[in-house]
This record gives structure tokens, C-alpha cells and sequence, in this order.
């Protein structure tokens, strides 16, 4: 079966997620990258009618759930990494790509994979041994809330 072109993903419910160039080096190296992010992240939510239903932003990578109410998910990608990547090198005096690669987006078809995909990327730095808690890691957000519900049990 061959892949869909991201520049024709439909509109819809997708898990995206992006990492850095290199496993080992942090694409976020701290409050000021990660803030820095989110606020290219609301621009670009802004800009294509994206409604944002959780992300985190770890070191060499983040995870969004998002929802898209055109087909801009790929123009709005590459806006926010584009944007970030010139961040990134400005800052610590790099050129060249900061992220590995293209995005990957994973269509959400149905409200468990939405509830379930929203749960992995809040337990992103519990399984990663960051927090015990999801609801520790400031770097996370779910419009649905972070509670109990998610903790390093299940």
C-alpha cells in the first residue's frame, strides 16, 4: 500500500511527532527552547485552525494530538518546524537540519485512539523515568486534563 503525501492529509484527529537529528543531542535544551516552541506551536494552531488536544515537548523530540479542520497539517508542520530549526541554530550557532527527517503524522480514526494517543504522549516522560507522574512533567498539556488517570500504573 503506498503512503498518502503528507501535503494531501485530509483534515482530522493525528498524533504527530518529531525528533531531533541526533538521538543523543537535545533538540530542547531548556525553558527558553521549550517555550519558545510552544509559542511557534500556538502561531501555527493559530494560523491553520489546528485545536491542539495535548503535546509534550521532551529533549530530542515532542508529540502532539492534534486537530485539523483543513488540509493544512503539512503546511502548518513544516511552518512550526521550519520556524523552530532557525530558533534552534540561531541560538547555539548550528546550520544545517535539526530535526531527522520529516514529522510523522498517524491518523486518529475513532475516540479510544484519541483517548489512548492523548495518554501516550502525557506518559512520554514517566516511561522515559523523567517523573512518576505525568501530571509532573510542566512540559505537557491535554485539553482533556492529566489527573490520575495517567500515571506510571496505566
Amino acid at each position: 500500500m503506498t503512503r498518502v503525501p503528507r501535503s494531501t492529509l485530509p483534515d482530522g484527529f493525528f498524533h504527530v511527532s518529531a525528533r531531533g537529528v541526533d538521538r543523543e543531542t537535545p533538540l530542547f535544551r531548556d525553558a527558553s527552547d521549550r517555550t519558545t516552541f510552544l509559542h511557534l506551536l500556538r502561531s501555527a494552531a493559530d494560523r491553520n485552525e489546528w485545536a491542539c488536544h495535548a503535546l509534550c515537548v521532551m529533549s530530542t523530540h515532542y508529540h502532539l494530538v492534534v486537530e485539523s479542520t483543513r488540509e493544512q497539517l503539512s503546511s502548518g508542520l513544516q511552518l512550526l518546524n521550519c520556524g523552530y530549526a532557525t530558533h534552534f541554530n540561531r541560538r547555539y550557532g548550528r546550520f544545517g537540519h535539526a530535526f531527522a527527517g520529516r514529522f510523522s503524522a498517524r491518523a486518529i480514526e475513532s475516540e479510544e485512539y484519541l483517548r489512548e494517543a492523548c495518554a501516550y504522549v502525557l506518559l512520554n516522560p514517566v516511561k522515559a523515568g523523567l517523573c512518576e507522574r505525568a501530571e509532573d512533567w510542566p512540559w505537557s498539556y491535554s485539553r482533556y486534563g492529566v489527573g490520575e488517570r495517567y500515571s506510571s500504573e496505566g
